[in-house]
């Protein structure tokens, strides 16, 4: 040990004693420099033109330095330009100017002459690691709450990285005499490990290996916290491997063996090398260890204890694929290790899972776009087309006679579908047609747990007096809510069953999680009043929507509620939409309906409903009644008359004296006076008019009933707007409403929050940098001029003085 300690300070020595050491620190230092305070004067910069508008500003840490443009992503991307430079002349040097024949008659081993000169470039290395630290070191001091950990993996792959660079660098140098044409090896060979992984990834058994060869995101994991010892297995193979190959190498020129030992010496090296990769790389081998603060590289204990309660038995996870699906590409062969990293989290806590894929093509029942300007052309034909293009054997793929004779996927509009299979229960996993696109941990645990339980809870929707459909897509439709399979946030994708029922005909199932009354156009006869009250006398949870107009069919099943529908409709001054759009705000209580919605509070979100009735509620009735959403104060009132959308209204509005036009109690939230004001004198505007019986905001919108009912907490919602669940609101995008959220909670609260499962995280604390741009700008001089000056100066320095002596 102590002669290779020897080699590798002779070697530091003579790196030192020349300026290519020192021209590479110093450039290293410049880079590091520029893209850090690139990146954190643009940061400083928009906070500073933000003010406090800033809740999209978020996870510093990683943009600052693990992002692609940040300090980590950006440097690691041109590190194969530095170590070839250094490496070069390890071995090389030695056979070109004839000094290794010198240590090959020496006492000391080839072992020793690899390791000590391996040491040295890792001694190097661990230089490179500094000067990024002192960037690491101030990012602790210029972002608020920095994430350490994920810091702290970024630098440990960093650091592998520089070592296995340095194993190929040396290894080639031992293969020329020229240092040049070692540096262009040292490229060519960290440019075939970064990119073999894309190679031939169709074919099953080659395509593992040349992905596990593949360097190129291998440190992807650690830069974003995640440590796995797969990943570091890798980084010390690749050193196993070309320092073996170096000893061989060298080995070789000093003894006279046959050309079959020096093959078997080389080829044993490798495959000893791919064999413990292979077994690193089972999934019951791997090891984590999730450096981030909130463990968001790590399944949430919710989804980890569904994964448990499926104990060992294995879970099969089919993927049937279309070729003419647009998400085709989830299924393709060259896909396959992607969708294998995607699994990858849920392996993690279950290595059983087995992954599967039928290849097929069918006609595309969501989208026909791919079939498009192919008229006159057979399925087949498009199918043989589009195969061609894609490099896709059709003796792979499943007609749609046969596909069928496996399972029909019609009822899945045939598109991409995992088929996930456990103890003879199957359950479909869906992709979506948003920006993600792959379902997330809420939805893959969703079906975790329809494996796991029989009772699915069961959403009925009432039927036969022209309510609102589930099965429709039309504006004020129910069927992105519900059951819109291509839709993440529809019920049967967070784990919820919907039916229909009618209540005329029908009893009322014991088993049903909640029934929903959405806007009947109808008054429901006797029978279907008898089945309802026997329903909520036996403690049944439930959700009625109304809308202005409908108050006599409501009002007579809200009585016995202690809940009213309030004659005439709720308005809402506005210069951009008609005066019988609201945006109701989100009470406090309801924000505790769900983790995603609570954390919206703070932006005081609110819920759009086109024409929305007041409610009333009596305080002193057999239900806890709380509001969830309430009129804004300042801008609502409800408007006894009919609303006329066409007229024109000049006149003021004034903050009069609020008088009720009910004759049962009331309960709204207290309104601050507030001084006399004008409506806009605009076309459409209508005014507030206490003569006629108005009633001053905030007004009760929404409203929540519980009651102790024997062992079961009976839990009721009352809407005065049935359009905040349609199709047509949860299409519109404004930053500010949640119509999404919101409605996600309140069928979890009438579910007990068992569904849709818990997976959300607690917020990042890095979302703000600490120092002003002016500051940034002054440390910018700092670290780009003065500490590589410095650094020059003293290479300089002492590079003369070497001279000399």
């Amino acid at each position: 040990m102590r002669t290779i300690f020897k080699i590798a300070k002779t070697e530091l020595r003579i790196l030192f004693y020349s300026p290519i050491a020192w021209f590479l620190m110093i450039v290293f230092l410049v880079q590091c420099s520029i893209v850090y305070f690139g990146v954190l004067e643009s940061y400083a910069r928009l906070q500073e033109i933000s003010g406090t508008n800033l809740e999209w500003l978020t996870n510093m840490t990683e943009k600052i330095f693990l992002s692609r443009q940040g300090l980590f992503g950006n440097v690691m991307q041109n590190l194969f330009l530095y170590i070839p430079l250094l490496t070069m002349s390890l071995i090389s040097r030695e056979t070109g100017s004839g000094t290794i024949k010198l240590l090959y008659s020496s006492p000391i081993t080839v072992r020793e002459i690899v390791f000590g000169k391996y040491l040295a470039m890792m001694i190097y290395s661990l230089l490179l690691v500094a000067i990024v630290g002192i960037f690491t070191i101030s990012g602790a001091f210029h972002i608020n709450f920095p994430e350490k950990g994920m810091l702290m993996a970024a630098m440990l792959g960093f650091y592998l990285l520089l070592c296995a660079y340095s194993a190929i660098g040396l290894f080639m140098s031992c293969l020329t005499t020229y240092q040049v044409v070692a540096a262009i090896c040292t490229f060519v060979m960290i440019g075939v490990l970064s990119y073999i992984g894309n190679l031939w990834q169709d074919i099953a058994f080659i395509r593992e290996l040349t992905y596990f060869l593949s360097i190129n995101g291998r440190t992807q994991n650690m830069l974003s916290g995640l440590i796995t010892t797969k990943d570091v297995v890798y980084f010390l193979m690749i050193v196993y491997i070309f320092l073996g190959l170096s000893i061989f190498k060298l080995k070789a020129g000093m003894e006279s063996r046959s050309a079959m030992v020096k093959s078997g010496r080389y080829i044993s090296v490798i495959a000893s090398a791919l064999l413990i990769g292979y077994l690193s790389s089972l999934p019951g081998f791997i090891g984590y260890y999730d450096a981030t603060s909130n463990k968001s590289r790590t399944l949430t204990p919710n989804a980890q204890k569904i994964i448990a309660e499926l104990g060992d038995e294995p879970l099969e996870v089919t993927a049937y694929s279309n070729l003419l699906s647009r998400h085709w590409y989830f299924g393709s062969p060259t896909s396959y290790n992607q969708t294998l990293a995607r699994w990858e989290p849920y392996m993690r806590f279950k290595p059983d899972i087995v992954l599967k894929t039928v290849s097929y093509y069918d006609s595309t029942l969501d989208d026909t776009r791919m079939l498009s300007g192919h008229a006159g052309k057979t399925l087949k034909e498009v199918a043989e087309q589009y195969a061609k293009s894609m490099d896709v054997d059709m003796a792979d793929l499943k007609s749609p006679e046969e596909i069928r004779k496996i399972i029909d996927l019609r009822p899945e509009l045939n598109r991409y579908v995992m088929q996930l299979r456990w103890k003879g229960k199957t359950t479909f996993l869906r992709v979506f047609d948003d920006q993600a696109a792959w379902p997330g941990e809420t939805e893959v645990s969703a079906a975790f747990k329809r494996l796991l339980q029989a009772n699915i809870p069961r959403i009925a929707f009432v039927s036969g007096h022209l309510e609102r459909d589930i099965n429709k897509m039309g504006d004020r439709e129910y069927k992105a809510l519900t059951n819109h399979s291509t839709f993440r946030n529809s019920l049967v994708n967070q784990g919820f069953d919907v039916q229909t029922l009618s209540l005329e005909t029908q009893d009322i199932p014991t088993d049903i999680a909640a029934l929903v009354i959405a806007d009947p156009k109808l008054a429901p006869g006797d029978a279907a009043m008898a089945r309802l009250q026997q329903y909520i006398d036996r403690g049944g949870n439930l959700l009625i929507a109304g809308e202005p107009g409908k108050q006599a069919i409501l009002n007579p099943i809200l009585q016995q509620l202690g809940v009213q529908m309030m004659e005439g409709q709720a308005v809402q001054e506005s210069r951009e939409f008609a005066p019988d759009f609201i945006t109701a705000d989100v009470t406090e209580l309801a924000g505790t309906f769900s983790k995603n919605l609570g954390k919206r509070m703070a932006d005081s979100p609110k819920v759009s409903m086109p024409g929305a009735a007041a409610l009333s509620f009596s305080p002193n009735g057999a239900f806890d009644i709380q509001p969830l959403l309430m009129t804004d104060s300042r801008l609502t009132w409800n408007r006894k008359q009919k609303l006329d959308l066409e007229m024109t209204t000049n006149a003021s509005a004034t903050s009069e004296t609020m008088q009720s036009a009910m004759a049962m109690p009331v309960m709204i939230a207290p309104v601050t006076a507030t001084p006399e004001r004008t409506l806009k004198k605009d076309p459409g505007t209508v005014t507030f008019s206490p003569a006629n019986g108005d009633l001053k905001g905030p007004l009760p919108a929404m409203l929540s009933l519980k009651r102790q009912v024997g062992n079961k907490e009976q839990r009721i919602i009352v809407s005065g707007d049935a359009d905040f669940m349609s199709n047509a609101e949860l299409q519109r995008f404004n930053i500010r409403t949640v119509n999404f959220l919101f409605n996600t909670a309140v069928f979890s609260w009438l579910c007990y929050g068992e569904f849709p499962i818990e997976t959300t995280r607690p917020d990042p604390k890095d979302t703000r940098v600490t120092v002003s741009l002016d500051q940034a700008r002054h440390l910018k001089v700092l670290y780009l001029w003065a500490l590589p000056g410095m650094l020059l100066i003293f290479a300089s320095i002492l590079l003369i003085r070497r001279k000399r002596k």
